[in-house]
């Protein structure tokens, strides 16, 4: 067999051979930037290289690509229908490029870590959507609070911003945190008054050990005063939660996290919410790119804000 090298001056294999890609795009950006100076710097070459390459490329087409005049470069006729044909390829074979990384990014599983009563009163229950909306998308849903460490089998994560972010660690904001007592509807007028309504005296009241200040935060954002009432506390805010769903008492609920509750008619709000000067959070280890996984992510939960 002749190889493509070793073939005779005009036969079919020797017109069909293609140049060498690296001459290819020497050309490309020189065409497009008509300075062999400037498409050197864009392509990290030196002015040499990018003009061995060209004139290499002339030699191997048999016509000049090139006007070359002082200093400057203008295309010929055959530079300017090489130079179409060569950025129309190359536009191809980035596209596929592109699509091929971005293919590859989305068939990984992600690992996205929610705080745990979020995850499971709002998240969870939203969750069949993104499903039905990104079918090609692998997220695995983890529970976790505080701080995260992106490096240890998470790429992303939701929080609420009542702590220090770690250096590097990017926040797009998903919801304010609004906050107001809830109960069963059905004792509402037993611990609220109807008037001017407010908190009854007596009215037990509902606390959990990770969010204490959960009741004063929301008697100052409102101006209100706590009467002498019994409390319990659990261990967890969900318990918390509950607890009211129960009928043992007034919990504080956040509104995304009662929401369903509420429309649902087992808890009541009378006095309805109030924003705690907080935030919800989606983390990631770097800025969000436009049409990532992690972008279709974020579009999606604060579209169920």
């Amino acid at each position: 067999m002749i190889s493509d090298q070793d073939g005779e001056p005009g036969s079919p294999i020797n017109e069909t051979r293609l140049p060498s890609l690296l001459a290819l795009r020497c050309f490309e950006a020189a065409a497009r930037l008509e300075n062999f100076t400037r498409a050197a710097a864009e392509l990290h070459l030196t002015h040499g290289a990018v003009s061995r390459a060209v004139r290499m490329l002339e030699e191997d087409l048999g016509v000049p690509l090139f006007d070359r005049r002082s200093r400057r470069v203008f295309l010929t006729d055959a530079g300017r229908q090489l130079a179409h044909a060569v950025r129309d390829g190359l536009g191809l074979m980035r596209g596929a490029v592109r699509e091929l990384r971005a293919q590859a990014r989305r068939s990984r599983q992600w690992v996205l870590s929610c705080e745990p009563t979020l995850l499971m009163r709002w998240l969870i229950p939203r969750w069949p959507d993104f499903q039905r909306r990104h079918p090609q998308l692998d997220i695995h849903l983890v529970a976790g609070g505080g701080p995260v460490s992106f490096g240890n089998g998470i790429d992303l994560a939701i929080r609420r911003d009542d702590f220090r972010l770690p250096e590097g660690v990017h926040a797009a904001r998903l919801f304010a945190e609004q906050v107001g007592p809830v109960c069963r509807p059905e004792q509402a007028a037993e611990w609220f008054t109807s008037r001017a309504p407010k908190l009854r005296a007596g009215a037990p009241r509902l606390h959990s050990k990770t969010r204490r200040d959960a009741w004063r935060t929301w008697a100052s954002a409102v101006g209100a005063h706590l009467p002498n009432a019994p409390e319990h506390a659990f261990e967890h805010f969900y318990f918390s939660l509950q607890a009211a769903v129960a009928g043992l008492g007034v919990a504080i609920g956040p509104w995304q996290l009662v929401r369903d509750d509420i429309a649902s008619g087992v808890l009541a709000a009378p006095l309805g919410f109030v924003g705690d000067g907080s935030h919800y959070c989606l983390l990631s280890p770097a800025p969000i790119d436009a049409g990532s996984v992690q972008d279709d992510l974020l579009a999606w939960l604060r579209g169920k804000a």
